[in-house]
């Protein structure tokens, strides 16, 4: 497998000393944070993302696009892995939002990382396109909290009937510990996320086919498009919120706000 180190470096704006520590670990994931953006314009253009690592490499690295969940911990986890770090692949199932009972399947990638001289494992992921996301990588131990600042998350365990442990990533708002995903540690591959991959980018009853997302996290704000409605959080809590007025000005906020450029010509459905 090759890998483009300095591309993807020169990408999320990141130098360092290369080598699998957890300081290493931390500074390289809130940098692909800053660096890429999250969005689903393959899905609602009506077809799913590659996860060749090829492709994730024109598409993200050396084009002004970015991707969601799938991609970018493709991406990341080729990157880390070539920096020697040890790097298991995970999936989650989305808790944030659901109403009560509602069970939805296990449809987001994440991974496990270890560390040179670390006695923890670390949970990382740069593919959770939510306000409520890590900003930089937690250690996989129960009732930890992280102070990513600007965000605060913890690790928790859950309830559940299943023999291995339910593990729930949760994000601090407003003084309430507001529950994101769950997870176990049970190993996926990367067959599992093509079948999943596919799932969700072509199934029509999927959120991802049916309007545009898109999210970036930058210094002291962070802007979220769902649909045509434009939301910025600044750090300190201030948020304003406006309608788009149509796909031709989605179009020109992604490419001007998110950084986030379609070939001339595309027309967004709806």
């Amino acid at each position: 497998m090759t890998f483009d180190l300095d591309a993807y470096f020169a990408r999320i704006g990141w130098s360092g000393e290369r080598r699998p520590t957890p300081e290493v670990l931390r500074s390289v994931h809130r940098a692909h944070m800053l660096g890429i953006p999250f969005e689903n314009l393959d899905p609602v253009l009506g077809h799913a993302p590659s996860l060749a690592l090829a492709d994730l490499e024109a598409k993200l690295v050396r084009s002004e696009r970015g991707g969601y969940c799938y991609e970018h911990n493709t991406l990341l986890a080729a990157a880390l892995t070539h920096l020697g770090f040890r790097v298991t692949l995970l999936a989650a199932r989305v808790v944030v939002g659901a109403a009560p009972g509602d069970i939805r399947p296990r449809t987001h990638m994440l991974m496990k990382v270890d560390a040179e001289g670390a006695a923890t494992s670390f949970l990382a992921d740069t593919g959770f396109g939510s306000s409520g996301a890590l900003l930089e990588p937690i250690p996989l131990v129960v009732d930890t909290e992280l102070l990513d600042t600007p965000r605060h998350h913890r690790l928790v365990h859950a309830p559940h009937d299943g023999p291995l442990e339910l593990w729930e990533l949760q994000s601090e708002k407003s003084g309430t510990w507001e529950p994101q995903y769950e997870f176990t540690l049970e190993p996926f591959e990367e067959p599992d996320f093509e079948v999943i991959n596919w799932h969700i980018a072509t199934n029509p009853r999927s959120p991802f086919r049916q309007a545009v997302y898109a999210q970036r996290t930058l210094p002291g704000l962070h802007r979220a498009l769902s649909g045509r409605t434009l939301v910025e959080t600044a750090d300190d809590g201030t948020v304003t919120e406006r309608e788009l007025s149509g796909s031709a000005e989605v179009l020109r906020v992604l490419a001007d706000d998110f950084g986030v450029r379609l070939p001339a010509g595309t027309t967004l459905p709806g």
